[in-house]
């Protein structure tokens, strides 16, 4: 397993060398798997069967803030990625873990779940909708962790986007996974104050290690 950080990186280019990596494992099962951590420059993501409505902006209000809508091939719908905000890549074989896609997913969102809670903050995951929210039940349900992945031959790729200290308001440019009456928020909204980026994203890889039995 090799843990790589590729920094700020424009999404197409992670995009790219994210589908080399996931070509060569199907290619050959025995292929070093890796966990890749990355911070992207502002765009928009829609998955396969996401619906174009959920982007509220025009192509050129998007042009102003440098941004772009990219259609992927992962499960979800339409989400925003960004600097401050922590996005994971495990391009993993899911027999070598005795995984199934349901208990993939899981582990990305027991996962999370985990890192919040060493900072104090309480979040859950819904059976309902994938990813990681805190106060799902209460008067104010908001997503911290977006979770969208591809799986083909076991093998991943996609993964999960935790806002740390992502600046919120690009979210309001679009319907975030598709819900019109759900909100969004970072560990720095919750916290009150700007999270350590380097320190989450220690803490990620070593608990998504330890919850992969690696």
């Amino acid at each position: 397993m090799i843990i790589e950080d590729w920094g700020r990186c424009g999404y197409r280019e992670a995009w790219r060398r994210q589908k080399e990596l996931f070509n060569a494992l199907i290619g050959c099962p025995e292929e070093e798997e890796r966990i890749i951590t990355v911070e992207h420059d502002p765009v928009y993501t829609l998955g396969f069967h996401g619906q174009h409505e959920n982007l509220l902006a025009s192509e050129k209000r998007l042009e102003a803030m440098g941004a772009e809508c990219i259609r992927i091939e992962r499960g979800g719908d339409i989400t925003y990625h960004g600097p401050g905000q922590l996005v994971v890549y495990p391009v993993i074989n899911l027999h070598r873990h005795g995984l199934g896609v349901k208990k993939y997913v899981e582990t990305l969102e027991r996962s999370v779940i985990e890192l919040l809670g060493s900072y104090g903050v309480t979040a859950t995951s819904n059976s309902d909708a994938i990813g990681v929210w805190i106060d799902w039940n209460g008067v104010a349900p908001r997503k911290i962790c977006a979770i969208g992945v591809k799986i083909s031959h076991g093998v991943t790729m996609h993964g999960l986007a935790l806002n740390v200290n992502t600046d919120l308001s690009a979210f309001s440019l679009i319907n975030p996974c598709g819900f019109t009456d759900k909100g969004v928020t970072s560990i720095e909204r919750e916290l009150g104050m700007r999270a350590d980026f380097s320190e989450v994203r220690s803490r990620m890889a070593e608990i998504l290690l330890r919850n992969l039995d690696i």
